[in-house]
């Protein structure tokens, strides 16, 4: 009993995590338009290829993606709701027990660094611009292109064939989705529902255009 409480808890605290945020700023929406144009992209390369099943399927992707880019935008809630949400859930089961309270902690013993952490140190002081690089917009917005140029790649040469890896591959992606449309459905965001129900018909899809398209 004790362990399913715990799951239980665990799940309740889990699930604000599928409701997902509202977007906000030019970054915060290339997330979920990026997929979208990819998609599109990929079905318009194999339309002009004659590859007409795999055009659909990939247009079905793009289609679900955009309702799932719609609806955050209409129906899930802002970060500020998100993060309230969050502390109130902790809040509860704090009250409940799952979690200890918050209280101050005793102060850390001394410690006195080894030679292989200050090395360690010195690394990451010389890596620090690296990272610090990484999180400017200008880098978001160059890695998030590439990243664009190849999933259009790779959506135009795989799957090449219906195989098991590629069963499985698709498989993996539509069971991942399956909880979003579940959270979707309960919380009542049709358009976020419907749209990742069609990215998992679009998994579907991919599978039957291989093996009655399969590239050479």
């Amino acid at each position: 009993m004790a362990s399913d409480n715990s799951w239980a808890q665990v799940l309740r605290m889990g699930l604000p995590i599928l409701d997902g945020a509202r977007p906000s700023g030019v970054l915060g929406w290339v997330g979920p338009v990026v997929p979208v144009v990819t998609q599109a992209a990929v079905g318009a390369g194999h339309w002009a290829a004659g590859r007409r099943r795999r055009a659909l399927a990939a247009w079905t992707s793009a289609a679900g993606y955009g309702l799932v880019a719609w609806g955050l935008g209409t129906e899930a809630p802002t970060p500020a709701e998100v993060r309230e949400n969050m502390e109130q859930n902790i809040q509860r089961l704090q009250r409940e027990g799952a979690l200890p309270e918050p209280g101050t902690k005793a102060p850390a013993a001394a410690w006195t660094p080894t030679p292989a952490a200050r090395r360690l140190n010195r690394h990451l002081a010389r890596a620090a611009p690296l990272f610090k690089a990484a999180g400017t917009p200008q880098y978001k917005l160059a890695s998030t292109a590439v990243g664009m140029v190849i999933g259009v790649w790779w959506g135009l040469r795989h799957p090449r064939r219906l195989t098991v890896l590629a069963i499985a591959g698709e498989a993996q992606n539509a069971v991942f989705y399956v909880p979003w449309v579940a959270r979707a459905v309960q919380r009542r965001r049709p358009r976020i529902a419907i749209g990742w129900a069609l990215v998992v018909a679009g998994s579907a899809a991919r599978l039957r255009a291989a093996a009655a398209e399969p590239l050479r």
